[in-house]
């Protein structure tokens, strides 16, 4: 059994490889002889529903403990070396990646209040700089924030909340500065620079009241739950607690209506809403409770007038849409206007002053549906593609005629529109630079299907560039989630471009678990469907190699978080079926997280996963959780990435994960373990380090298939 001794003995050989990189950088053979960190096995075990169950690495959880900390840096180093051969390549992917962006860069100015508010970019700054113009565009710029002066001296920035008072004099704002998403709260005065000394912790929502002065926000308890909401006038000592919900599975939350009457407060789990309304101009009133929550009833809300509008899953899966009365808006008041429809979607509302916007989806695609107030006429929006993805982008204005939204494709670059709600026509205001001559002709996209185990067809989203040859010669990276009803965005990448450029096939899987194709989708890969989702997966796998868009030799796949655990489970299922395999920040240990209630999202999410303290739930997790299933057989080659201050999936579990599988896999692959020692879930904040880590993964995939030195497209 390896001891702690011999983990610093590997890790000093690391470190002298390190130091003679130099003389070793070009010799393949010494990186494939070199040993891989082992981690101590230090058994704890638990009996749960008379099952005995051993965890040998439970001690990875000591996130203080120097030997924990070693044995993650001993892996981090491990994994240089052996992607050493790749540095060149990796080097050339990141200056390829950012040759193509427009480093200094201006977002669209959306216009809230007396103001344009937008941010930028400039060449060499790692954030984005906040700004806004009184009036006109063409005024004096006011930096509100920049992020650059703020995260000096640290590795992680990342913005919060950004809410000015309606005056625009004040900003709320919060920061994280660890990636463990603690986000403190504090409030800038916009006319003389000063920081006020109101402020609070670990805070989630943000929103003001009408009078300039009172701010409402939710706090998180240690479990990162938004459990309490709060109400702060400026200037005062006082920060009231109007709210704290008890039942572990809800979260609060909040915000204001686009109409600024109503300030809106939900407590929400992740099958079950309820919700109270406060009017803006009266904050220290009572709020008024405006639909209890009832199980598996879900909703939200906005406001038009004399009328709450109300998207909600009463009468089916997809929810439709009825009025309410303000005076009165319990539920026998309640006004269908959209019916509930079992192929479409309603995902989500807006209202303006004179019409309101419904966002839909259907056969997998979405809509956006206007409808006048006054004649209750309907239209949608066209879409140019067969497959693309288009969401609202920045709203603020009430009174306006004009509907901004998002558009783009695999090949189409994000592009923002404003639309003219009375001519009916898209105005592109900026689609996103691909720089260096992208030419959205040179590459083709797709969308073909696969038959699941059960028969039911599954779509694939494929992207190509043309001269592309369907023989199963060529790689191909294939994505997907399929969790908590997400569904997979087909958006546009321009990093992706260093893969298509070099003959890759990148496909998305719309497998079941997400809502591609509605709530019905989601149901049918959660709880005690959970299997479909690898099921799915693995059919859609079958059907690329057996279409001829790869071969087993040249499939790579990847997910992430939950997506992770998709890749762990397939992996378990079908080792046979991948090249390799890279999982980002994986939730693979699902027996032992959920079984303590005490970390974040556990609780909240027995309605995704199911609560292993329930027998009938901790068997069904028990055939798919990937820590639990590892067995001593071969596994494909492996890139597993994490960060230390993740507060989502932590870190211990990927750790324990590659500990475990190093232990039993019975190949001679490679499985490198990659920590990111100062950010959290969604890896590096910075836009240059996250092109950095991005890189070194595309790296890996190119190595994988015989491309991993050659550094041309």
């Amino acid at each position: 059994m390896p001891s702690f001794q011999s983990v610093q003995l590997n890790l000093l050989k690391v470190t002298f490889l390190i130091a003679g990189f130099a003389i070793l950088a070009n010799n393949s053979t010494v990186f494939s002889q070199l040993a891989p960190p082992v981690a101590a096995k230090k058994p704890k075990t638990d009996i749960i529903h008379g099952d005995v169950r051993v965890d040998d690495y439970f001690w990875l959880r000591e996130k203080s403990n120097p030997e924990v900390v070693n044995y993650l840096k001993a892996e981090n180093a491990y994994a240089e070396q052996m992607l050493a051969e790749t540095k060149p390549l990796q080097e050339q992917l990141y200056k390829e990646m950012l040759g193509r962006i427009k480093e200094t860069d201006l977002s669209v100015p959306y216009r809230y209040g007396d103001y344009y508010y937008y941010s930028r970019t400039e060449q060499g700054k790692q954030y984005a700089i906040q700004c806004r113009k009184k009036g006109a565009l063409e005024a004096v710029e006011e930096v509100t924030l920049d992020l650059n002066k703020m995260a000096e001296g640290k590795t992680f920035m990342s913005l919060g909340a950004y809410e000015v008072s309606d005056d625009g004099n004040l900003l709320a704002f919060s920061t994280d500065s660890t990636g463990f998403r603690v986000y403190n709260l504090q409030i800038k005065n916009l006319r003389t620079g000063e920081m006020l000394s109101d402020h609070a912790e670990d805070v989630g929502s943000v929103f003001w009241a009408a009078d300039n002065k009172t701010l409402f926000y939710t706090t998180k308890d240690a479990a990162k739950r938004s459990y309490r909401l709060y109400r702060h006038v400026l200037g005062s000592d006082r920060y009231d607690l109007l709210y704290e919900e008890k039942d572990e599975r809800f979260n609060v939350y909040g915000g204001r209506t686009r109409s600024k009457a109503y300030l809106l407060a939900y407590t929400s789990s992740l099958t079950t809403t309820e919700a109270r309304f406060l009017p803006a101009n009266t904050p220290m009133s009572e709020w008024q409770l405006l639909a209890p929550r009832k199980q598996e009833r879900e909703f939200d809300i906005d406001h038009h007038g004399e009328q709450f509008y109300i998207r909600v899953n009463d009468t089916g899966k997809n929810f439709r849409l009825v009025s309410a009365p303000v005076s009165d808006p319990s539920e026998q008041n309640w006004k269908e206007l959209v019916p509930q429809r079992e192929e479409v979607m309603l995902e989500g509302l807006d209202c303006f002053a004179n019409h309101y916007v419904l966002y839909e989806r259907k056969n997998g695609l979405q809509q956006i549906g206007i409808t006048d107030f006054t004649t209750g006429a309907s239209h949608y929006i066209e879409f140019p593609e067969p497959v693309y993805t288009a969401f609202a982008s920045t709203n603020r204005e009430w009174n306006t005629n004009l509907l901004r939204y998002n558009y783009q494709s695999l090949v189409t670059p994000g592009s923002i529109y404003d639309y003219e709600v009375s001519t009916r026509k898209s105005i592109l205001l900026k689609q996103n630079e691909v720089l260096g001559g992208y030419e959205p002709t040179q590459y083709r996209s797709e969308r073909i299907y696969a038959t699941a185990k059960d028969g039911t067809r599954i779509p694939i989203s494929l992207v190509y560039k043309k001269g592309f040859k369907q023989d199963g010669s060529a790689p191909l990276l294939f994505s997907a989630y399929g969790s908590y009803g997400a569904p997979a965005f087909v958006n546009f990448s321009s990093n992706r471009l260093s893969l298509l450029d070099r003959g890759f096939v990148v496909a998305i899987g719309h497998i079941r678990g997400g809502g591609d194709l509605g709530k019905a989708w989601h149901e049918q890969g959660r709880m005690l469907t959970k299997m479909n989702t690898f099921t799915d997966f693995i059919a859609c796998a079958e059907h690329l190699i057996a279409q001829k868009y790869t071969a087993k030799d040249r499939l790579i796949i990847e997910g992430g978080s939950a997506g992770g655990l998709l890749m762990g489970a397939v992996t378990n299922l079908r080792p046979d079926l991948f090249k390799a395999v890279l999982s980002h920040v994986p939730f693979v240990d699902v027996i032992n997280t959920m079984l303590d209630e005490s970390l974040p999202l556990t609780v909240a999410e027995f309605e995704e996963w199911g609560n292993p303290k329930k027998k009938e739930e901790y068997d069904y997790i028990k055939q798919y959780c990937p820590y639990t299933n590892l067995a001593a057989k071969n596994y494909p080659t492996m890139l597993v990435k994490t960060s230390f201050n993740d507060s989502q999936v932590m870190y211990w579990e990927p750790a324990k994960y590659v500990a475990k599988m190093r232990a039993l896999k019975t190949d001679q692959n490679p499985l490198l373990f990659v920590i990111n020692m100062g950010a959290g879930h969604g890896g590096a904040s910075g836009r240059y380090d996250r092109l950095r880590e991005i890189a070194l993964d595309y790296a890996f995939m190119l190595q994988q298939v015989g491309m991993g030195v050659n550094v041309a497209p």
